[in-house]
């Protein structure tokens, strides 16, 4: 399987679609976004063009192909207000494989490896993200691309009848 990375430059009406589909999928909105309650992680949200748009102004995001088919997108954010360690130059990831077929089959290892390698080319020092302490399979595959452990935030979001932590991990690329 071939992966690539294909930077989004503006937003279409098919993308958006797209990501509104995935990110209102009942089977993975729990590990996308953080949710205080179970109607907060229940109600839909709709992304606009617009929005879209807007979110290009301080996100670089990328969409995931595997064989030439879109199966998800990577975004990054450079000194987010939200990092843990308020690190000059610093990238905060976030990446959703939002078509079933995609999962479990290394896309989301193989797109981390390509942005990494995007990152560090570009001179960025570090990267950080947040997983949700009940998702252990990410969880596994952050710590063998090498990123470690930094901070826990507890009772970041809902799931299944309680609240899980944050788990901030780091990767340093320099």
């Amino acid at each position: 399987m071939t992966i690539s990375l294909v930077p989004l430059e503006a937003a279409s009406g098919a993308i958006v679609e797209t990501f509104n589909r995935w990110n209102n999928d009942s089977d993975i909105v729990h590990l996308i976004r953080p949710s205080r309650s179970e109607a907060e992680l229940t109600a839909e949200h709709r992304l606009t063009v617009d929005e879209l748009n807007e979110r290009l102004a301080t996100h670089d995001i990328f969409l995931i192909y595997a064989d030439d088919e879109l199966v998800g997108e990577v975004n990054v954010m450079y000194d987010a207000a939200h990092l843990y360690r308020q690190e000059p130059g610093s990238a905060w990831l976030g990446i959703v494989i939002g078509e079933t077929h995609g999962r479990g089959k290394g896309v989301g290892t193989n797109a981390l490896r390509l942005l990494e390698d995007r990152l560090r080319h570009q001179g960025t020092p570090r990267i950080e993200l947040g997983v949700f302490a009940f998702n252990e399979a990410a969880h596994r595959l952050y710590e063998k691309l090498g990123y470690e452990e930094i901070a826990r935030i507890e009772a970041f979001t809902y799931w299944d009848g309680r609240l899980w932590a944050d788990i901030r991990m780091e990767k340093r690329l320099t």
